[in-house]
């Protein structure tokens, strides 16, 4: 990731570094999972950014990973439904009355 970053010619201001234990979460959607999470903010330069992100998003991808969506406006709904499939338990329990943007965007209601 950090040689990806390096080449696109921007860069994070700021990054941490975690380490997540073994023990798993019963939230529907919780993020944190076995490993390490990296968490980069960039600035906004919206045409570099893109094409960055989706190379670091296939990154995190091929390596099992997951994005965290409450900090990755870019995410797709289809990553979103891969690493969070407990999300239609979720949706059972919501009221049909409320539907954010977020919500449609990430579940294709």
């Amino acid at each position: 990731m950090l040689d990806r970053i390096s080449s696109s010619g921007t860069g994070s201001f700021l990054a941490v570094l975690k380490r997540c234990g073994d023990v798993s979460s019963p939230g529907l959607l919780s993020f944190p999972m076995e490993g390490t999470s990296l968490a980069l903010d960039f600035p906004q330069h919206e045409m570099r950014n893109s094409s960055l992100f989706g190379a670091l998003d296939t990154i995190v991808r091929e390596a099992g990973g997951r994005i965290y969506p409450a900090k990755d406006v870019h995410m797709s709904g289809a990553d979103f439904r891969a690493a969070y499939p407990r999300w239609q338990q979720l949706e059972s329990l919501r009221d049909p009355a409320m539907l954010s943007h977020f919500w449609k965007r990430m579940t294709g209601l």
